[in-house]
């Protein structure tokens, strides 16, 4: 009865001092400390799993922030987004790509009825759920006699409950004998036949497996990207199916201006992009020509010297060759005659 537990702990902890005793260890470590004023306008409010994504790059994190924070129907297209952040087309395509890919994103092209077709950009503060996606209402009944199975009467019970008019002991109602009454849009899954999904429950999207990787020029020129942005465009006239997304020229540009950067002509970049491709099942034509332009890159250029610049003031004219008289030597010379040792030894013999 005197043997002592050594290991209960002498005293209890308060819970003040533990707090103290953590904020020692944090003002001791230098840890982050937070100023924060609370906002009353202008706030957006932005989840942890966006701002502190394990896998989205720092770009990719700050331009989600950015389009959650943007009202609706504003541009957040490539050109709006390269005009307002100093990061380039490429990288900011890249990280759009992220967003897409991790769910923030949903990108969609329709028609329009002017004719033209746009990309309808759908900004996701949670991935994988929609804004549709309410609550399930409670089941109410079609007439207010008629009561709800959570609310059961004698005259109404529940399935787990038979009564002795409808069932016998150890048997459980038939599910088309049940008195329930659903209201339109109340059904859930199990009402719906095997494969299919209730209304407004839709699966999640998996995520986009990025392009290739394709070559980039040396010297990446505003007006080779333009060039290479102009090809890919022009594509489309050539087989319909190469109908290119803005994300998936601004990935390709890069590869087609390598190309023209090493003295291929447009025509034979074209030529080897649309050649031989398959008759169906294209299901994804920017990862085709990312493979084609990185697998297919020729070789640069031979090494050219320079020529020589033109010297200024009128040509050289060249006399045509003449025998001399004196010592049957060639010399140029515009009428025959002798040449110029000869002419210079005559004076001196005389």
């Amino acid at each position: 009865m005197d043997t002592q537990n050594p290991s209960a702990p002498p005293y209890a902890q308060s819970r003040v001092a533990a707090d103290k005793s953590r904020n020692r260890h944090h003002r001791s470590g230098g840890g982050l400390v937070h100023d924060n004023t609370r906002h009353t306008t202008r706030f957006t409010v932005i989840g942890n799993h966006l701002a502190q994504h394990p896998e989205l790059s720092g770009l990719a994190i700050g331009l989600g922030a950015h389009i959650q924070s943007l009202p609706a129907g504003a541009p957040v297209d490539i050109k709006t987004l390269t005009a307002r952040f100093p990061e380039g087309a490429i990288r900011i395509a890249a990280a759009l790509r992220e967003l897409e890919a991790h769910g923030y994103l949903r990108r969609t092209r329709e028609r329009v009825p002017g004719g033209r077709i746009v990309t309808r950009t759908v900004s996701c503060n949670q991935p994988g759920r929609r804004a549709d996606e309410a609550a399930p209402a409670p089941i109410r009944p079609a007439h207010p006699d008629h009561p709800t199975p959570d609310h059961p009467t004698p005259d109404h019970p529940t399935p787990d409950h038979p009564t002795s008019d409808h069932s016998t002991p150890g048997q459980s109602t038939p599910a088309h004998a049940r008195p329930w009454h659903l209201t339109p849009g109340h059904f859930t899954s199990a009402h719906l036949a095997p494969g299919r999904s209730a209304p407004g429950h839709s699966r999640p999207r998996a995520a986009r497996k990025p392009l290739p990787a394709v070559p980039h020029p040396a010297c990446p020129a505003p007006g080779l990207l333009q060039a290479a942005a102009e090809l890919l465009v022009d594509l489309r006239r050539y087989d319909p199916r190469l109908l290119l997304s803005g994300c998936d020229s601004a990935h390709l540009a890069p590869g087609v201006a390598a190309w023209l950067e090493r003295d291929v002509s447009a025509t034979s970049v074209r030529h080897a992009l649309i050649t031989d491709l398959p008759p169906e099942g294209l299901r994804r034509p920017a990862a085709l020509l990312a493979h084609r332009l990185a697998e297919q890159l020729p070789p640069p250029p031979p090494f050219r010297a320079p020529a020589p610049p033109q010297a200024d003031g009128p040509s050289v004219v060249r006399h045509p060759l003449q025998t001399c008289d004196g010592c049957d030597r060639a010399f140029r010379a515009p009428e025959p005659g002798r040449c110029r040792d000869c002419r210079a030894s005559a004076p001196a013999a005389a």
